[in-house]
């Protein structure tokens, strides 16, 4: 067990948690590239797409806030075995909400969407972007799980991360990096999703949670537990965990908060 807690930084609102965000997206960066050159990362879709391209969009204030997203990988955590250009996608979300609006001369990052020929065959599309990980993490090295430099997720109003739901007997796998699901209680019901160890071995995870609809499972999460994905994720990542609210998503709920510096 992570000897410190999970970091709750709650905002008044969006626009006060969007250039905290930043700041810790932009720190992450600098880690990654620092460590190999590149910054890797992971997204979820929901409303984090938004919340992200009002974080990345903004005009940087100095050298030190800039996003260098020339040397940006992005993967998705997970993803719905539709089309790249449906609206269940979210690649096609964070394509509309982050990357079309990427001012030019601000560079490009290179994007892994799954491949679409294999979307009749959940586990046939999550092997082949388990290839991709293998392809990027591993280089002809032999290595047990890929490590993200960062993971942005979201929580579902169930407690669900990625596309691991509560009770699914897929919060067991630890052999697969990449799963397939073909009973997601959410439409649409096909996905794949990265597994619980890839998730907890990145080097920081950032969820993203707001609005008063998500008190409820807040509370749960972080005062019960009771085995729920995102708690799961708290349990086996500590500190190296963070997650950025607003207000109204965690009234009432008894948790340590911390200011962000």
């Amino acid at each position: 067990m992570p000897g410190k807690q999970a970091n709750l930084f709650p905002f008044n609102d969006v626009d006060a948690l969007a250039p905290a965000l930043r700041s810790h997206i932009i720190a992450c960066q600098n880690a990654g590239i620092t460590r190999h050159n590149v910054f890797k990362i992971g997204v979820s879709g929901g409303s984090l797409p938004s919340t992200l391209a009002q974080a990345l969009l903004a005009e940087p204030t100095s050298e030190e806030d800039k996003v260098q997203f020339d040397k940006w990988e992005i993967f998705f955590a997970d993803e719905r075995a539709v089309p790249l250009d449906h609206e269940d996608s979210n690649y096609a979300l964070v394509k509309k909400e982050l990357l079309d609006k990427i001012p030019a001369g601000w560079g490009q990052p290179i994007v892994h969407p799954i491949n679409t020929e294999f979307l009749n065959d959940t586990q046939e599309l999550a092997d082949q972007y388990e290839q991709v990980l293998v392809n990027s993490f591993a280089k002809g090295d032999s290595v047990k799980l890929p490590i993200f430099d960062l993971l942005l997720l979201g929580s579902g109003p169930d407690g669900h991360t990625c596309s691991l739901f509560p009770g699914h007997p897929l919060l067991r796998e630890t052999d697969a990096w990449v799963a397939p699901i073909e009973d997601s209680p959410k439409p649409p019901p096909k996905r794949i999703t990265l597994t619980l160890p890839v998730i907890t071995h990145s080097v920081r995870i950032a969820f993203i949670a707001t609005g008063a609809a998500k008190k409820d499972i807040m509370k749960q999460i972080f005062e019960e537990g009771n085995g729920l994905p995102c708690a799961l994720v708290n349990e086996a990542t500590g500190e190296r965990c963070s997650w950025f609210t607003d207000n109204a998503a965690v009234e009432g709920v008894a948790y340590p908060r911390r200011g962000f510096l």
